[in-house]
């Protein structure tokens, strides 16, 4: 399943609930207005836009997500990747890196991953 991109909006939501869930709908509902200053309407009009998206659910009243933090950033970062560097792993990797210098532990870990990933 290809996962679509989140609004700065639907990524903070999803924030909460991967840090709560299962979380019944209504205590979503306060921790959106506490954390978001969101009314009842939009926390549930969110639970409908994600759960349409295929991104959570809600089931009996208690809402979990049906994608784990760590797809969507990598849905993210593989978007990013593609759109400003046109797919360049190096040139990515060049403008993060910027001046900034590499411990030897650091390298020597980026090089692991490397080897890792390598076909």
């Amino acid at each position: 399943m290809g996962i679509k991109r989140l609004t700065e909006g639907e990524a903070r939501f999803m924030d909460i609930i991967w840090d709560s869930e299962p979380v019944p709908s209504g205590k979503l509902v306060d921790l959106c207005k506490e954390k978001l200053g969101w009314q009842k309407s939009t926390t549930y009009t969110l639970i409908r836009r994600m759960s349409n998206k295929g991104l959570l659910k809600n089931e009996n009243s208690t809402v979990t997500a049906l994608v784990s933090r760590k797809e969507v950033q990598i849905a993210e970062c593989n978007y990013m990747v593609d759109q400003t560097f046109a797919g360049s792993l190096p040139s990515f990797l060049v403008a993060f890196l910027g001046d900034r210098t590499l411990s030897r532990e650091e390298a020597d870990e980026l090089k692991k991953m490397i080897d890792r990933h390598s076909k």
